[in-house]
Parts: structure tokens; C-alpha cells; sequence
């Protein structure tokens, strides 16, 4: 067969190769292409190619994947059915033999496209890595933290964990000096806060007492840990 079959990744059998099998004018198996796909509504242009034929004049022709090119012959006899299941069978077997370079620069592409695959890899690694490392902190945690659980839960030191959320907006320290959420986070669905008092002495007329006084306190939810789980993933350390 002298007929070269187009091969890539998904592969197709060219409506020339078909008519060859079949014993048919490429012009009719065109034409019954074209009648098929408008039969199952499919754009047919999608399956169009370009051939130069023995007097080098540019002409068109169709690839088809293998439930087209069944449903196609379909329509003809079990004859001609058989060739073109033997035919497939042939392709895909030479699809998945292994493949071995018969040149020096056959050899060095394929290291190329191994050492290419082989980074792509590594990248999509790069990107799960700190996925997975986020959904171990979470299985650890239960509910929402406050600031100093979250850092241990980080393993960060805590000193270094509210300077790392200060300086990127997430806390802020009000006029008393506590740590309070930024509002933004608090939109972002990345933390939350809760009422809490606290007791402070105070002297009236030389005598201490003790006052109850009201503030809040911030919290990170489980959302929120997850998004910061993946960014100390990435950066491995608090800048």
C-alpha cells in the first residue's frame, strides 16, 4: 500500500487510504463523508486535509477517527468492513510499539522529548506538592484557629507569624496593641473573629481593682488555612 496514513496522537486513517481499501473513487467516499457527517450533524470541515497529488496540484481530503471511518463503511459491505477493521488493527498496533531510533538524530530527539516530558512532569509535581501539603495541615486542624494555633499548626514560630501577617494585610495591631483581623480577610472567607474579655487592674483611690473589658479576637478558618498551607509550601519559609 502505497498510501502514507497520517499519525499523531489521535489517530485518523485518510479518506484516500479508505477509498484504496474499499476499492472506491476517492471522489465518492468524499461525497459519502460529507453526506454521513451531515446525517449526524458534524461539522465535516473539521476533518479536512491537504495532499498534493502525482502532478503536485494541491487537493483535499478527509481524516477520520476510527468510530467515523466504522460508521462510514458501515454502509458498505462486510467485504469491505473486514478491510478496514484489519487495517485499524495495524495502526493501532503500531501506535503502541515501542519506538527505536535508527539514527543518531532519531536518538537525540526522543532524549529531547524524554528530557521535555520529564519537566512537565516535575512542573505539575511543583504545583501539587504544596496542594497536598496544605491538606495535610488541614486534616491536623479543627475548625477555626486563633493566631497562635495556626502557627504551630504551620510550624511556624508565632513571633514570626504575626509579622508575616501584618506586613501582608491579613492582622493589624489596633490602638491597645492587639492583634486584630484586616476586613478583607474577613470577606475573603480566610478568617473570622469572636468576642472575648479580658480582666485589667485599675486603682481607684489607692485601692486596685480588677475591670472587665471587651475585645476580639481574630481567628483563621479552615479556608483560610488551607490558602495559607500552600503559601508557606511555596515560600518554605515567613518573610
Amino acid at each position: 500500500m502505497n498510501i502514507q496514513t497520517l499519525q499523531t496522537n489521535n489517530q485518523t486513517m485518510s479518506s484516500r487510504e479508505i477509498a484504496e481499501l474499499c476499492d472506491k473513487n476517492h471522489f465518492h467516499v468524499k461525497r459519502d463523508i460529507e453526506t454521513m457527517c451531515q446525517q449526524i450533524e458534524i461539522d465535516v470541515s473539521k476533518f479536512g486535509g491537504i495532499y498534493f497529488d502525482a502532478s503536485n496540484r494541491q487537493q483535499t481530503e478527509y481524516l477520520l477517527d476510527r468510530d467515523l471511518t466504522i460508521t462510514l463503511v458501515s454502509g458498505y459491505n462486510a467485504k469491505l468492513r473486514y478491510r478496514i477493521v484489519k487495517r485499524w488493527q495495524e495502526l493501532e498496533a503500531q501506535a503502541s510499539a515501542p519506538v527505536i531510533p535508527q539514527t543518531l538524530s532519531q536518538a537525540l530527539r526522543l532524549a529531547a522529548d524524554q528530557a521535555d516530558l520529564i519537566d512537565k512532569q516535575n512542573e505539575r509535581l511543583a504545583l501539587v506538592e504544596p496542594k497536598a501539603a496544605a491538606l495535610d495541615v488541614i486534616d491536623s486542624a479543627t475548625g477555626s484557629l486563633n493566631a497562635r494555633d495556626t502557627a504551630k499548626t504551620l510550624g511556624v514560630q508565632p513571633q514570626k507569624f504575626n509579622a508575616w501577617c501584618i506586613a501582608h494585610n491579613w492582622m493589624y495591631r489596633d490602638n491597645k496593641d492587639k492583634l486584630q483581623m484586616c476586613s478583607n480577610r474577613l470577606q475573603q472567607g480566610f478568617m473570622s473573629q469572636r468576642p472575648v474579655t479580658y480582666t485589667v487592674p485599675v486603682n481607684r483611690n489607692g485601692v486596685t481593682v480588677y475591670e472587665t473589658r471587651a475585645t476580639t479576637q481574630p481567628l483563621f478558618t479552615p479556608k483560610g488555612l488551607t490558602h495559607l498551607a500552600k503559601t508557606f509550601a511555596i515560600v518554605h519559609e515567613v518573610a
